[in-house]
């Protein structure tokens, strides 16, 4: 080797240390600045959504939750990536506790209920710390309903304790396992290490830019309500709430499998309800099959609705209410639910014919 061919070895290798220095430099400084503003985001969101409701401990894990209404017990379980405000915005609330005992818990995670890394927030462990609380509460023979993730929750719940429900109803679900990308994807900020990077820093920005485009997902082909307007984003992007959210979105897949042979182990009456152009969770090989594989079931299909059916059809939500509660009373007149079966029978016929 040549002095000349040293030399110039020498002298571009400071140089190159000197550039990846200088850009690893770049990024850190690029990170601390998202990381600061996510953690601004955050404050400036609990600080505007401060806790509406009371809490309990239940094994050790603080819930937040809300009761409104008298009588009958009536129990909502919140989706993915959501809290208790959902059903306060979609106007169910309101409605329902004019009649019902409404009982809105956020689930472990979200809004400001606690998810201990120590357990794996399966839904049959989210079911069983739920029944416990409700057993605090002194909740008998509720109504129980399920919003997309929530109905593995509500389903695990009538499999744990069978007798001890009076209704279910099941609001957009995904209850038997299918390839998801959108999943996989979801579920990175649940990966250890890098996915907590993520969740401080990029996640959460990349989460608000992508907003119009989630909500489009949710509730076309309808228009959003603008009631939605006042739900709490930056309090469903904070560092924890989208560990849980991709921890659920993990979890999702496996569950529907583990639960797709036990439906029929459901005891009590059953209402299955969803949007009938759901963008989300296709109605068809969801909550239509799942009819199918409950026949005595109640199913009722939204036309023109997506995923969001408690915000875009709630009095048709209420109606399904109603009807579960009447199914429950074991003297009830059980005309206007077979005639709801048959109703069910004839639109999948012509499903199947059209499609």
């Amino acid at each position: 080797m040549n002095n000349s061919f040293r030399d110039r070895i020498k002298s571009a290798t400071p140089r190159a240390v000197s550039g990846n220095g200088k850009t690893l430099l770049a990024v850190g400084a690029t990170l601390a600045l998202m990381a600061a503003f996510v953690q601004y985001r955050t404050r400036k969101a609990e600080r505007d959504n401060p806790p509406v409701g009371r809490f309990i401990e239940v094994d050790g894990v603080r819930l937040h939750y809300t009761e409104r209404g008298q009588g009958q017990p009536l129990v909502l379980v919140h989706g993915n990536g959501t809290m208790l405000q959902d059903f306060d915005i979609s106007g169910v609330v309101d409605m329902a506790s004019a009649n019902y005992r409404v009982i809105v818990f956020d689930r472990p995670g979200f809004g400001y209920s606690e998810r201990p890394r120590s357990h794996v927030w399966t839904p049959k462990a989210q079911a069983e710390l739920l029944y416990k609380a409700l057993q605090r509460l002194d909740i008998q023979n509720p109504i129980v309903v399920g919003h997309s993730w929530g109905t593995l929750v509500a389903i695990e719940l009538g499999l744990y304790q069978p007798h001890y429900m009076r209704s279910l109803v099941l609001l957009s679900g995904y209850y038997y396992p299918s390839v998801r990308l959108d999943v996989a994807l979801a579920a990175q900020p649940a990966i250890p290490l890098i996915g907590d990077l993520m969740r401080f820093t990029v996640s959460p920005l990349i989460g608000r830019m992508m907003w119009p485009l989630v909500l489009r997902k949710l509730f076309g082909p309808a228009e959003v309500p603008r009631r939605f307007a006042r739900f709490p984003v930056w309090m469903s992007l904070r560092p924890s709430q989208l560990r849980a959210s991709a921890a659920e979105s993990a979890l999702m897949i496996p569950a529907a499998f583990r639960l797709r042979h036990r439906y029929q182990e459901l005891s009590m009456p059953v209402t299955i309800m969803c949007g009938e152009n759901d963008r989300l969770i296709s109605a068809e090989h969801n909550s239509v099959r799942l009819h199918e594989a409950l026949p005595e079931s109640d199913l009722r299909l939204a036309p023109g609705a997506g995923h969001m059916v408690h915000h875009l059809v709630p009095q048709q939500v209420m109606a399904a209410i109603d009807s579960a509660n009447r199914a429950g009373d074991p003297d009830a007149d059980t005309a206007s639910a077979r005639q709801q079966r048959a109703v069910s029978r004839h639109w999948i016929a012509g499903a199947r014919k059209g499609s």
